[in-house]
């Protein structure tokens, strides 16, 4: 089984895609796009989490903005702004834990002032939890 001690920093993606404040909808689907993602945290010019966007967030902005013709929609419009992050040092198990009772497939992990550090995705908790069972 899983030791206590195993932190997010061991797996998550370092060097996260994140999007800017301020970034037009059409440019975030285009990065989503590109980054093969189905969200990306959202930060402002320190860098710091103020948000979560996902595809289904720009889906359904761009269906109701393209059928009323209004203008182009900015990402902070559509974003979720009270994202569920993690912390560099939380321990993976406890993660786990949490990733079954909330739906996100995706954290941010930001440091201790709220700077993306990271993300860390269902899959890479997985991979951790079936390679520490076969140890």
């Amino acid at each position: 089984m899983t030791s206590k001690g195993e932190s997010v920093r061991d797996i998550m993606a370092r060097h996260p895609a994140s999007i800017r404040v301020g970034t037009d909808l059409t440019e975030v689907v285009e990065v989503l796009l590109r980054q093969h993602m189905t969200g990306l945290p959202v930060v402002d010019e320190a860098d710091r989490v103020v948000g979560f966007v996902s595809e289904q967030d720009c889906l359904r902005t761009l269906l109701v903005s393209s059928y009323h013709g209004e203008g182009s929609p900015r990402v902070e419009d559509v974003m979720f702004r009270e994202p569920l992050t993690v912390k560099l040092d939380d321990a993976v198990v406890d993660v786990a834990e949490q990733m079954v009772k909330q739906k996100p497939k995706i954290y941010p992990v930001v440091d201790q002032s709220g700077r993306l550090q990271g993300l860390l995705m269902r899959g890479q908790v997985l991979a951790h939890l079936i390679e520490s069972r076969r140890q």
